[in-house]
């Protein structure tokens, strides 16, 4: 490690890859829920260093919420059960129930940002599941690194000219020369504060290559997957690449019934998609049956996993297909398992906003002409529709939820798997409620709306496919829309 970087004890790591976080690419956490009486949504962006600051924006559907109070706390263990002073959010100054504020996550793994919202009707809370994630370190800018090294270079001049002085001139009359034992004398001294000086600069530099390589292991590592055909189906076989002694692969639990919910899309059109649910086997392995009539190509998987810490992880691999005749028969899709088809993403049109469905009607994108800006929560609102132009009345529930939605850019480096709740699953809610955090969609189960709303943050800029999938007449649908991000 070059000495700017740890010059005058001033700690800084070399940056590393970003890994995947529980979405690819995609850190930022949207949730929209109740407070008691109020309806929030919620959005925070974790730190990317750990210990850090996460931004919390929170925007409340009613107008009578006058206060809201923060607290930051793991999602588990003894640290969730002392909560520390809250902290006020600040009213957004121009946007009327808009607040925001600035909560410090000291450790990685699960975390909670619970809200307590005070206004006309009483106080309400809400807690959402954060998952705190160090991804990289902090590079020195080189102009301060070069500063630094000059500055220890003139106090290590102006210590050791000191030490000489010191025992050179500094007990002699005014105007009296030096003879040569204390000439003699002080560059002793100096020769040995120079050398205690890089000895101390040395352990410094031996110390903080050790604190770096320390945290290189902090930095989290998603785990990892391999996809392989065999007579069984298609199987994923999960491994930890070593990250936090506390995570384990033994743990995951259900989210909508179901240990894995695994995206499979053909690359790089974008043109089909298989939502499938693997069951598990010894050995962290996965298998599902082949969908029938999988073409040959090349497929990204997107395996969405949840622990029983609450800590939800995305795994991804890339599989080739061969032609049809060489594969295991295809079996038929199971009763939650869904396919869909698209026009290749390079013919895509982005302005398109209808997409008609096989059993007659259509969804329709509820969205004007205003551009989508990166970093801008906004909703995403699909608008059911029967044969004759009307809201359709017959739509069901889909594991629990109105809807599911995935969202990928167009070189799949963002993927997001999203309900109408947001980008949070299910499984970490049960971990905070301890209760069924569908209980509220089963309650609705009876003239279920016909638009169905995702709120979202686009990362970064570019062009993206939204994969929209819902229940109908006992039927699944997936349609798809596509967007230019600004």
């Amino acid at each position: 490690m070059r000495t700017s970087s740890f010059v005058l004890a001033i700690v800084l790591v070399s940056s590393l890859s970003s890994p995947a976080l529980a979405h690819v690419g995609n850190p930022d956490v949207v949730y929209e829920g109740a407070a008691g009486p109020y309806r929030l949504l919620v959005s925070v962006r974790p730190p990317d260093v750990i210990p850090g600051v996460a931004e919390v924006e929170v925007h409340s559907a009613d107008a009578d919420v006058r206060t809201l109070e923060l607290v930051p706390m793991p999602l588990t263990g003894d640290g969730a059960k002392f909560a520390p002073t809250p902290d006020k959010a600040r009213p957004v100054e121009g946007a009327p129930q808009s607040f925001v504020a600035r909560l410090w996550m000291m450790s990685a793994g699960s975390w909670q940002v619970r809200i307590h919202a005070n206004g006309d009707r009483g106080p309400g809370d809400l807690a959402v599941p954060v998952p705190a994630l160090p991804s990289r370190g902090r590079e020195m800018q080189r102009w301060l690194g070069l500063l630094l090294v000059a500055m220890l270079a003139l106090l290590t001049l102006g210590v050791v000219s000191i030490v000489g002085a010191s025992l050179r001139e500094a007990q002699l009359p005014p105007e009296v020369e030096p003879d040569a034992p204390r000439r003699r004398r002080a560059l002793i001294a100096m020769v040995v504060t120079g050398l205690v000086v890089v000895a101390i600069v040395w352990g410094g530099r031996v110390w903080w290559d050790a604190e770096a390589t320390q945290y290189a292991r902090y930095v989290y590592k998603p785990i990892q997957m391999s996809a392989t055909v065999e007579p069984t189906g298609l199987v994923m076989t999960l491994r930890d690449p070593g990250w936090l002694k506390t995570r384990r692969l033994d743990d995951l639990v259900p989210d909508h019934d179901h240990l894995v919910h695994l995206f499979v899309v053909r690359v790089p059109a974008l043109d089909r998609l298989w939502h499938l649910h693997p069951t598990a086997m010894p050995g962290d392995r996965f298998v599902t049956p082949l969908p029938p009539e999988l073409p040959a190509g090349r497929y990204q998987l997107f395996a969405d996993v949840v622990h029983a810490t609450g800590l939800a992880e995305t795994a991804v691999a890339e599989l080739d297909l061969p032609a049809a005749s060489t594969l295991p028969s295809g079996a038929p899709l199971n009763a939650d398992d869904a396919a869909g088809s698209a026009p290749p993403f390079a013919t895509a049109d982005a302005t398109r906003r209808e997409s008609p469905l096989d059993g007659g009607g259509r969804v329709v994108w509820e969205h004007d002409a205003t551009p989508i800006v990166a970093g801008h929560v906004d909703w995403l609102r699909f608008r059911v529709e029967d044969a004759d132009g009307k809201p359709t009345p017959d739509l069901e529930l889909y594991m629990g939820m109105l809807g599911h939605a995935a969202v990928m850019r167009d070189d799949r480096s963002v993927f997001a798997h999203l309900h109408p709740t947001g980008s949070v699953p299910m499984a970490s809610m049960t971990v905070v409620t301890g209760g069924d955090p569908h209980a509220g969609h089963h309650a609705a189960a009876t003239g279920l709306p016909s638009t169905i709303g995702f709120p979202f943050s686009f990362p970064k800029r570019g062009p993206y496919r939204i994969f929209m999938q819902f229940k109908r007449r006992g039927r699944i649908e997936t349609t798809a829309f596509d967007t230019i991000v600004k």
